[in-house]
């Protein structure tokens, strides 16, 4: 298996995991504040990351290494988890759908500004086509807008964008998952001391769907997500594996039509079939 093939393997497996990522933490914030659920779910996941780094005994990081770190860390591991957990106190999941549909473009951007990537023009124009698919399905269903929430996700994607694609290229010398969890690392003694500044006063009235939401974004959004995604784009590339984004607001329709019985419509099926397409002419004219 080739790396490109292997990369977008690894980059589709992230998606998948990803896609619970925002039902998850909606339903947390129900009961958890989203500054506690933020740090507290970066605390969980960087106790594990100093395990795995020890047990597999992994060298630290070059001094060059510290900066790229900290950026990871403010997009990925603070930053798109804190916005959006605040954004979804005044919209719903499904209408982070709109802003979900931007982040392989901001990645893909941010690949060009940081990684040194250069697609050609078509990749551009399938990336362009795909993210107004998905927002304006989105857009389309009708759900109402908050300022605060959409300059909240704007944000977040932005940072996040920025977090991907910096990890990127991280990896290609200190590999995925080392990438992740050395940035976890870098903020576990700030995200403990957070923790138990700003833990409930009681969990008495905190139910078992917001305990397992913040299970979730901890172990798989917040750790072994992004050791797929991050081994995924280094491998694939950044621009092209990004694309793959596009897809996640639809496995989430397919987890709510498998898990929750929800229907699935036509035009749901039409515009995920529209998606693919866009993701198949991005991979073929990214390099």
């Amino acid at each position: 298996m080739d790396k490109t093939t292997s990369g977008w393997i690894y980059g589709l497996t992230g998606v998948l995991i990803f896609s619970a990522s925002l039902p998850a933490t909606r339903v947390a914030v129900m009961d958890f504040d989203p500054v506690f659920l933020t740090v507290a779910r970066a605390a969980i996941a960087g106790i594990l990351a100093l395990c795995l780094l020890f047990a597999f005994r992994e060298k630290r990081p070059v001094r060059s290494d510290i900066v790229p770190l900290i950026i990871v860390a403010i997009g990925c591991v603070v930053g798109f988890p804190l916005l959006t957990a605040l954004a979804l106190k005044h919209v719903t999941s499904a209408h982070s759908i709109v802003f979900i549909g931007l982040l392989p473009l901001a990645t893909a951007i941010f690949g060009v500004l940081r990684g040194g990537e250069r697609p050609r023009l078509a990749f551009w124009i399938f990336s362009v086509i795909g993210s107004a698919i998905v927002c304006g399905y989105a857009l389309a269903q009708g759900i109402s807008a908050s300022p605060t929430g959409d300059l909240l996700m704007l944000a977040a994607i932005l940072v996040c964008g920025l977090g991907y694609a910096e990890g990127a290229v991280l990896s290609r010398r200190l590999g995925g998952w080392q990438v992740i969890c050395w940035a976890l690392v870098l903020s576990l003694p700030v995200m403990i001391a957070l923790s138990f500044a700003t833990m409930p006063q009681t969990i008495a009235g905190i139910g078992g769907p917001a305990w397992i939401g913040l299970i979730y974004v901890s172990l798989f959004s917040m750790l072994i997500g992004f050791i797929f995604w991050y081994h995924g784009l280094a491998q694939g590339g950044i621009a092209a594996v990004g694309q793959l984004q596009l897809l996640q607001p639809f496995f989430g329709l397919a987890l709510a039509a498998t898990l929750l019985k929800e229907s699935v419509s036509w035009t749901m099926f039409a515009v995920t079939l529209g998606v693919v397409a866009c993701v198949v002419g991005a991979k073929k004219f990214a390099r």
